[in-house]
């Protein structure tokens, strides 16, 4: 009985992620500079990425383009029982997967553009994000969406958080640097595509 139980549970397990496989590389196809990749992120690299949150004090949590959730999973199994993690998603398949799939009372899904972070907390009186969380392609998207999105990002990030972004090109580079005060930078070789990984913070 319990070889049975395990067997359902792994079964369900491998079709969610077949489904998750599907759904992110049919939108990699429809919108390939929106995704970057064909397949989602490593565990390896979201491992190191989310290594550098203090998840014991952060209590405002924001990721932009979730995706099929492969970093928005870890983040609602490792952050605090009283942390709200705000999601924003411009795909509306991905937008629909995800409030199938992640029921947590702490997360909210939103379709929205990262360039309207600022709006999004004030709206829901959140103050200051601890760490805001990114794959998205920024070197992809026209120069003043770029802008806007890090402009933005910078004025919402808590004077002790930090931005945490990984990029497939290292074309971002000089647009951190004339936003961010302090920019840290990795490279994650274990990934499809290999990640260049920045800390961004004041």
């Amino acid at each position: 009985m319990e070889y049975s139980k395990q067997g359902m549970k792994d079964s369900r397990q491998s079709m969610s992620q077949s489904k998750q496989f599907f759904l992110f590389a049919k939108n990699f196809l429809k919108h390939p500079k929106m995704l970057g990749s064909i397949i989602p992120s490593s565990p390896f690299l979201v491992r190191r990425m989310l290594s550098h949150v203090d998840w014991q004090n952060a209590r405002v949590l924001v990721e932009y383009g979730p995706g099929v959730g492969t970093f928005t999973r870890e983040i609602l199994r490792q952050m605090h029982p009283e942390a709200t993690l705000l999601v924003l998603e411009t795909n509306e398949d991905f937008v629909e997967f995800l409030r199938q799939t992640c029921p947590d009372p702490r997360l909210e899904i939103i379709h929205e553009s990262a360039e309207n972070i600022e709006q999004v907390l004030a709206e829901r009186g959140l103050g200051l994000a601890d760490y805001i969380i990114a794959g998205i392609p920024l070197s992809t998207l026209p120069g003043p969406v770029k802008d806007s999105i890090l402009s933005s990002t910078q004025q919402v990030i808590a004077p002790s958080g930090a931005f945490l972004l990984y990029q497939f090109s290292p074309s971002v580079l000089p647009h951190l640097n004339k936003t961010f005060p302090k920019v840290q930078r990795d490279f994650i070789p274990l990934n499809f595509l290999p990640a260049h990984f920045y800390r961004c913070s004041s």
